[in-house]
């Protein structure tokens, strides 16, 4: 999920002599929240035949793995850096939980998750005791770029489609290396630019294209070797990004609109933001991208 304090860098327009700061924290929260989250995702639960006070990660998956591929993307992110019973993870851009659980539930990791939007982590904390995973799972509000722990505490960092709401991304890659520990592994799975072409707005995580941060692979790469990572890997996954929503879009049209899908987080709106995205990822303009970096 998306997840920065915009309050430590605002973003600045000049119009003439006037210069205009814009509150970009307070939009990425004001993007994010839905005010009554939690009480639409308990009833849809109920809905679809589930006990909301006795629940397993998997009957959370259609709503809270919410990046492209789901739990298949998780995972893969997961193994890819070496997630383990032993390890200690951090979760930027948490959201409401979803991978955060999925490390524990099916790694056996001890796992921190942080998140801007208050909202978000209420509803993650709810749900993993309702999950019975608050013995490995914790969850802070707080910002990406300034993480409220010391330096070299985790093992692996993952970061799931949470970049595009930031700007200064070198101040965030300069914050996961701090608190990482020597050769922990930073995972990162977001949605990146391929093109100088402009994709349609609005898209899942803003409305316009003030608020849309998407870099490039090379740009991720040499911000996060200037912080002091070594760049392992990188994976464009596209096709695999265009067979997963062409299949959600073909279940929609049988099936109708799941009661825990995106609509939950996105909100009415989420149709034309998840097509517009798709058409991005046709066109090649953006893609989301898997990068492995580790810190020596």
């Amino acid at each position: 999920m998306l997840l920065f304090d915009m309050n430590l860098f605002g973003v600045q327009n000049r119009f003439g002599d006037k210069e205009i700061v814009v509150d970009t924290e307070a939009n990425v929260v004001k993007h994010y929240s839905r005010g009554d989250l939690q009480e639409r995702l308990l009833q849809a639960l109920q809905t679809e035949g589930r006990d909301p006070d006795h629940l397993h990660q998997d009957d959370l998956a259609g709503a809270d793995e919410f990046h492209i591929g789901g739990i298949k993307s998780t995972e893969d992110l997961a193994r890819g850096a070496g997630i383990h019973s032993d390890s200690r993870v951090l979760d930027v851009g948490s959201g409401i939980g979803g991978p955060a659980r999925l490390f524990a539930q099916r790694f056996g990791a001890k796992v921190d998750g942080v998140d801007l939007t208050p909202e978000f982590v209420q509803v993650a904390r709810s749900l993993t005791e309702r999950t019975g995973l608050s013995g490995q799972v914790t969850f802070s509000q707080g910002s990406a770029l300034a993480l409220p722990f010391g330096a070299d505490e985790f093992d692996v960092a993952t970061m799931l489609h949470v970049g595009m709401n930031i700007d200064e991304k070198a101040a965030l890659f300069a914050e996961v290396f701090r608190v990482l520990k020597p050769g922990g592994v930073f995972a990162v799975y977001d949605v990146m630019r391929m093109s100088d072409d402009e994709p349609t707005f609005p898209l899942p995580w803003c409305t316009v294209p003030a608020d849309s941060f998407v870099r490039t692979p090379l740009e991720y790469s040499e911000g996060l070797e200037a912080a002091g990572f070594a760049v392992d890997s990188e994976r464009n996954c596209r096709e695999f990004g265009i067979a997963f929503m062409e299949r959600g879009q073909a279940r929609t049209a049988e099936k109708g609109p799941s009661q825990l899908g995106p609509l939950l987080v996105l909100g009415p709106d989420g149709p034309p933001r998840m097509a517009n995205l798709l058409a991005a990822f046709r066109a090649g303009v953006l893609a989301p991208v898997e990068i492995f970096a580790r810190k020596p």
